[in-house]
């Protein structure tokens, strides 16, 4: 079900379901598959999002909600679009398959350029059902649907529906607009792609903008080789300690890089513990200076110092 935040309704910001959206990643790496997640490695284009006056406004939904399953990688799935009043903009009947039935607020008869945005989070509702992918409570299944859509090339029609100026407050979906950059940016750095001329909404630009320069953070964070003086001089700190706090800050929303060391074994010395910047999956490698680490759930390579 797609949330509608309406004209009038204020917009979430910041980074308040991190943790979530951080976990999404890697379980959707951890149910597809480094080679499965690198088949997305084409996004929903522009004009399969298109969709103006002059279209037939069922057969341009259809072709619409086609184009959203193909960039899904459903290709034997078909949706079956329909208008009503309702207060969400969205919302699926999750079945067997292979037709599904979508639901769509009355309001894209008319606003129809926000209408490929509401069809990416159910047709990801879609696939994360056919991959027997959920998390435990609804607000979390929620975020995860959203991080899908965005990681596997979709959801920046989510980020680019969201508006906010004197007179209108709009997002779609669960994520703040700066997590959807996040989730957009770690897409962008995987596969060497660049969203920004994508965006027809400056505040989605500028919310993609804030998200990437958190996302670049995750890649400059020890024990990783490109982190700052500051951020080596606390790793440093630590290690000495054996033991002790990350590298981040209470200005840091993601937390820290959580790093933690344990003993390796009897007189071993230590090993270090840290999240992969790409997948998020937690590494643990021993403290012995510079060396490679291969993350075994991404296979990313990994430069670190520690």
């Amino acid at each position: 079900m797609t949330k509608n935040r309406g004209p009038g309704s204020p917009v979430e910001h910041g980074f308040p379901h991190l943790a979530i959206v951080r976990a999404s990643i890697t379980a959707l790496f951890r149910r597809l598959s480094a080679d499965g997640i690198r088949a997305y490695d084409t996004s929903f284009t522009p004009a399969d999002a298109a969709f103006d006056a002059t279209d037939d406004l069922h057969l341009g939904a259809q072709r619409v909600a086609a184009a959203t399953v193909r960039a899904l990688r459903l290709p034997d799935a078909r949706m079956v679009v329909s208008f009503r009043a309702m207060e969400q903009a969205a919302a699926v009947e999750l079945a067997a398959g292979p037709e599904y039935f979508v639901e769509v607020n009355d309001r894209f008869r008319t606003h129809r350029r926000d209408l490929a945005a509401a069809l990416a989070h159910e047709v990801a509702h879609v696939l994360l059902h056919r991959l027997d992918l959920r998390f435990p409570g609804t607000a979390e299944n929620e975020i995860l649907t959203d991080t899908a859509a965005a990681y596997l090339g979709a959801g920046w029609l989510l980020l680019d529906a969201y508006r906010e100026d004197a007179l209108t407050h709009q997002r779609f979906g669960y994520l703040t607009p700066e997590e959807f950059g996040y989730v957009l940016a770690k897409r962008a750095a995987l596969f060497g792609e660049d969203p920004a001329p994508w965006f027809t909404s400056p505040q989605a630009y500028e919310a993609y903008v804030r998200g990437r320069a958190l996302a670049e953070r995750d890649h400059r964070r020890a024990p990783l080789t490109a982190a700052g003086p500051l951020a080596r001089r606390r790793y440093a700190k630590a290690r000495r300690a054996g033991a002790g706090p990350t590298d981040g800050s209470a200005a840091d929303p993601a937390g820290g890089s959580a790093y933690r060391f344990e003993p390796e074994g009897a007189g071993a010395g230590l090993r270090v513990s840290f999240p992969c910047p790409v997948c998020a999956q937690r590494l643990r490698v021993p403290v012995r200076g510079r060396l490679r680490a291969r993350c075994g759930l991404c296979l990313t390579v990994l430069d670190c110092t520690t």
